[in-house]
Parts: C-alpha cells; sequence; structure tokens
C-alpha cells in the first residue's frame, strides 16, 4: 500500500500507529508466555493474555493500569479465597466470585481490572486447592504480564521530532496565508485560494492538538503541555485569520488604507515563528493605528464602511498577537529555557 493511494496523510499515521500496537501487542504477548514457561508456571499462556490487556495506547496510561491492577489483585486473592471456603460448587463459586469482583471493581473504579482478576480469579477457584503456592503462581503471572507491558510501552517511538515539524510546518503556513491575504488587500493578482490554505491549517491544526495530547501520556519529559498549549495557540490564530479573510471578502472597493494594512501584514508574517514575545510588533501596531487616525475622513457611505471593515481587521490583527502574547506571558523561566533554547532540544 502506497501513501497518498486512497489514504490520507492521517490515515496513514493512524494505520501505522494501530499495525505497532497490534506488533506490540503480538510480541509481549509471545514473550509473557515464554518466560512464564520458563518459570515452569501453571497456566503460562495466561501471561500472554494478561501482556494483550495490559497494553494501551500510551505509557502513562500503561502504568496508572498495571498500578491498578497489582493493587487490586490483593483484593481478588481475598475474594477468591472466601468463596472457595465457603462453597463446595465450582461453577456456583466462580459465578459469586464474578459478582463481587466486579461490583467492587466498579465502585473503587478498577473497571479496567476485572479481566485480569477474572482470569487469575478462574484459577484459584478451579484448582483442587487453594494453596499459598498457587497464589504465588497467579502473582508471578500478573507480574510478568504487566512488567512486559510496560517494557513494551517504553519503546514507543519518540513523537517529540514529529510534533516540533509539525510546529515548523504550522508557522510557515501561516506565514503563506498571512502574504496571500496581504496581496488579498493589496489588489494583487492572486493564483491561489486562501480558502482553502486556512481550511487545511485548520484540519492540520486539529490533528496537531490530538499528537500533543497523545505525546503528553507517553513521555516522562517535563512539560509537555507545552505542546498542547501551542498548538491551541496557533490554532485560535487561524480561527482568527479565517474570520480576517471573510471580513476582506466584504469590502467591496479597497480604500487606500488597505494598503497599509497589506504592509503591515507582509511585516508581522516574518515573526509568526515560535521564539518571538511580539512586543515589537504590537508597538508597531500601536503606531499603525494612530497612523489611521490621521487619514482623511471617509468621502462616502460606502468608503466609511469599507474603511470600518478594515479597521475591525486591525482589531482582529491585534487579537492574533495578543494571543502569543498570553501564550508568552504564562511560560514560566523554566518552560523558556527548555523550549526557547534551541541548541537544548
Amino acid at each position: 500500500m502506497e501513501k497518498g493511494r486512497g489514504m490520507t496523510g492521517w490515515d496513514w499515521e493512524i494505520w501505522r500507529k494501530n499495525s505497532v500496537r497490534a506488533l506490540k501487542i503480538a510480541i509481549g504477548s509471545c514473550m509473557a508466555i515464554f518466560i512464564a514457561e520458563l518459570l515452569q508456571l501453571d497456566y503460562a499462556i495466561s501471561a500472554g493474555t494478561i501482556a494483550l490487556l495490559s497494553i494501551v495506547t500510551t505509557k502513562w496510561a500503561t502504568v496508572r493500569l498495571a498500578s491498578a491492577r497489582l493493587l487490586s489483585f490483593g483484593f481478588a486473592v481475598v475474594a477468591a479465597r472466601t468463596v472457595v471456603y465457603y462453597m463446595e460448587s465450582t461453577w456456583l463459586a466462580f459465578g459469586v466470585y464474578v459478582f463481587v469482583v466486579v461490583i467492587i471493581s466498579y465502585m473503587l473504579k478498577w473497571d479496567q481490572s476485572i479481566s485480569v482478576n477474572v482470569v487469575a480469579g478462574a484459577h484459584l477457584v478451579m484448582a483442587e486447592e487453594f494453596t499459598g503456592a498457587a497464589v504465588i503462581n497467579e502473582f508471578q503471572l500478573v507480574c510478568i504480564g504487566i512488567c512486559i507491558a510496560i517494557v513494551l510501552n517504553l519503546l514507543f517511538p519518540d513523537q517529540k521530532k514529529t510534533i516540533i515539524r509539525s510546529m515548523r510546518e504550522t508557522e510557515q503556513m501561516l506565514q503563506d496565508i498571512m502574504e496571500g491575504l496581504a496581496d488579498y488587500l493589496h489588489g494583487r493578482e492572486m493564483d491561489r485560494s486562501v480558502w482553502e490554505e486556512i481550511t487545511e491549517l485548520e484540519d492540520k491544526l486539529e490533528r496537531a492538538v490530538a499528537r500533543a495530547y497523545e505525546y503528553q501520556d507517553n513521555t516522562w519529559a517535563s512539560h509537555p503541555a507545552y505542546y498542547i498549549r501551542y498548538f491551541e495557540m496557533r490554532a485560535r490564530q487561524c480561527s482568527l485569520l479565517h474570520n480576517l479573510h471573510e471580513e476582506m471578502r466584504r469590502i467591496r472597493c479597497m480604500p487606500r488604507q488597505a494598503e497599509i494594512v497589506s504592509g503591515y501584514l507582509l511585516y508581522l508574517r516574518q515573526y509568526v515563528v515560535e521564539i518571538n514575545a511580539t512586543d515589537a510588533q504590537m508597538e508597531q501596531l500601536t503606531q499603525i493605528f494612530q497612523q489611521m487616525q490621521y487619514q482623511p475622513l471617509p468621502k462616502d457611505r460606502q468608503e466609511f464602511e469599507n474603511r470600518a471593515i478594515l479597521y475591525h481587521i486591525l482589531m482582529d490583527i491585534e487579537e492574533f498577537l495578543l494571543l502569543k502574547k498570553r501564550f508568552v506571558e504564562t511560560l514560566d523561566e523554566k518552560q523558556k529555557k527548555i523550549y526557547w533554547n534551541t541548541s537544548g532540544r
């Protein structure tokens, strides 16, 4: 299957992730069974099942799930011992055991531990004798399956390079869109669709935010939420450019002042980068507002309406800058050192 033939880039990425996860589950299950057999444990194949049930999409989710399963194992052993002691009927004892485990797991929010505890409990309830050796056997199976799941998720491909590449692509697309909007205001000939570029960027940013959330759950690095906030900020900026483009299309006849706004957009586009605090651009925009106040008054109603839209466009550009300014102001010194020092990345 070739990328791009009947499959979008995002579809291809999802297919690749699912394939990697399927491979991890298959390898993990085989390894767990192999280790259990080396240790000559009873029900060795169950270690593979536990590994399969313990491998989830992210590292932190796997760790949380593993912790819940280890904590709930003790309760499962007590429940199994109780029903075996009081009930002679194996099938009835197992039914009561499952009922108790499920009810308590829901109460304690251990839902995802139910499957593993039922597997372990089944072995203990069905065994001819409930002994300490049997409990240790089940505990070892659980530990093997969980440890294999954690180790395999530690090998999860590092997404940082992909995220940083998405950041650079986002900045380039924003710059290109701003250049297109500047050309539109200036009345230049255009052989491109800014509307389509904005729509494409909105789709890319939606995927980038999802990828950043996934990275946050798949890394031990500090401040991973930085990337989420960055892409969310860019998504809001893109939405502003979307509105700005709509406003431009409402201008029936471009006033002369549109050239001033066009020039500012061309000036601003070079500063749509990650490491920029926007102070100089805000000062420049303030001068533009002052300059607009000294422009000659509109001659008729149509020019007045067009100038009013143009002024609103400037206000949208100001909000565009404020979004980045707020983003920068919420960074602490440690975050600036980590993320704004490109040599350390």
